[in-house]
């Protein structure tokens, strides 16, 4: 269908200043947002996504509407599983937290000017081309193969990507601030921000493979499949502060969207069947198969991603790795105010904070914790955690509001 250029260049006005607007007023000034304020602004870009979608259904009739939707949904569960590529990324060049909203936004426009050529590409293929259906579909049930493997190699990939970020891109020792360049011997040079942005940029760019051929699987409306990845994108970096303490609950995301792939592959080939025009599949004639609306599809996928949500916050085992992931994040609370040399009266309210989080993780089954990642340097994290505090307060005498025998602090651990 072809879209009016008012309605492309109202769109595309409206991406942009959300960019800008996310840009102007919250990465301007480097800062950890907190919960409530990820939650909000979350909150808020999917409500615009919402209102979008209403105003495809209201302009454009019901079948953009759903497919928009479809759309949509699809690609926002996709990006959420790349959060936790975003998370290694940070973590593997160290990225103070204060300054990862800047590499974060940058890192996403990237992905979305690569998105929107994939998609004008794309576009061309299938208008030209009806077997490239038969590709997309391929590669889809691939991509859904792999992510049912016992063994995902993710963290081999993602190396990759670090690897190839940081040896074409030489940078400075340290970080100044969320800086991307600085000035080094009376030198400019670009600091470790540019190579995070370039690997956040280059992953994203990896997911693109198959979250693409996703959405042209529900929709091949060009207008609809930018506006639905744009909409899924822009989110994104808020996404990330809000459910970044709460990926390890969704134990069953990858089979859900392996689910979700797979069945968007069979649509594809089917869609593919239905217009074939290769000639040594039945002659070259259209197959007489069933197709799937887009309703159909709407449906299958808000079913399969309540059904993956549901489940994995009902799992013990969901609620265990949960459990441990606080404790995780309550003792890098904790270690980061003792290497600051914060006043007592915080370091004393950070602890008890990591020790009602060990005491969580201590409850649960053996079966549990034995599957902790790299159990044995936890616990040795967690008694020097003890043993400097318990230093500290012994030290600091009355007021620190630590008690050196009390049972809320471990003498050692027992992850």
């Amino acid at each position: 269908m072809t879209h009016p250029p008012l309605v492309w260049e109202l769109s595309v006005a409206l991406i942009v200043a959300m960019l800008l607007f996310d840009y102007f007023f919250h990465i301007r000034k480097a800062h950890v947002p907190t919960l409530p304020e990820a939650a909000r602004w979350s909150a808020a870009y999917v409500a615009v996504a919402l209102l979008f979608g209403g105003a495809v259904f209201a302009f454009g009739g019901t079948e953009l509407g759903i497919q928009y939707f479809a759309g949509y949904l699809t690609e926002k569960a996709l990006s959420i599983d790349n959060v936790f590529v975003f998370l290694v990324i940070l973590s593997s060049f160290k990225v103070p937290r204060e300054d990862q909203q800047k590499a974060l936004l940058i890192g996403i426009v990237i992905s979305l000017l690569a998105r929107a050529g994939f998609i004008f590409v794309g576009a061309a293929l299938i208008e030209h081309f009806a077997w490239v259906f038969y590709i997309f579909g391929v590669i889809l049930l691939l991509t859904a193969g792999h992510m049912l493997a016992p063994e995902r190699h993710e963290d081999d990939e993602d190396s990759t990507v670090l690897r190839l970020a940081r040896t074409l891109l030489p940078t400075t020792g340290g970080y100044d601030g969320d800086k991307l360049f600085t000035m080094e011997d009376g030198k400019r040079r670009m600091t470790p921000m540019v190579s995070v942005i370039v690997a956040l940029g280059l992953t994203d760019i990896v997911f693109a493979l198959d979250s693409i051929p996703a959405i042209f699987g529900l929709t091949d409306d060009v207008f609809i499949v930018f506006t639905a990845t744009a909409f899924s994108l822009l989110g994104l970096r808020q996404l990330f502060f809000l459910v970044e303490g709460l990926l390890e609950r969704l134990l069953y995301l990858s089979y859900g969207l392996a689910t979700i792939l797979a069945f968007i592959g069979v649509k594809l080939v089917l869609h593919a069947l239905h217009e074939n025009n290769v000639p040594f599949i039945n002659d070259g004639a259209p197959v007489n198969v069933i197709e799937i609306s887009p309703m159909q599809s709407l449906v299958v996928i808000v079913a399969i991603l309540a059904v993956t949500v549901l489940l994995s916050l009902l799992s013990p085992r969901g609620k265990a790795r949960s459990a441990v992931s606080r404790l995780r994040h309550t003792l890098a609370a904790w270690q980061d105010l003792d290497a600051a040399g914060a006043a007592a009266e915080e370091r004393a309210a950070a602890y008890a904070k990591l020790a009602d989080a060990e005491q969580a993780v201590r409850a649960l089954p053996e079966e549990y914790r034995a599957l902790i990642h790299e159990r044995q340097t936890l616990r040795e994290m967690l008694a020097d955690a003890h043993a400097r505090q318990a230093a500290q307060a012994t030290g600091a005498g009355p007021g620190t509001g630590i008690d050196p025998a009390s049972p809320r602090q471990p003498a050692s651990s027992g992850v």
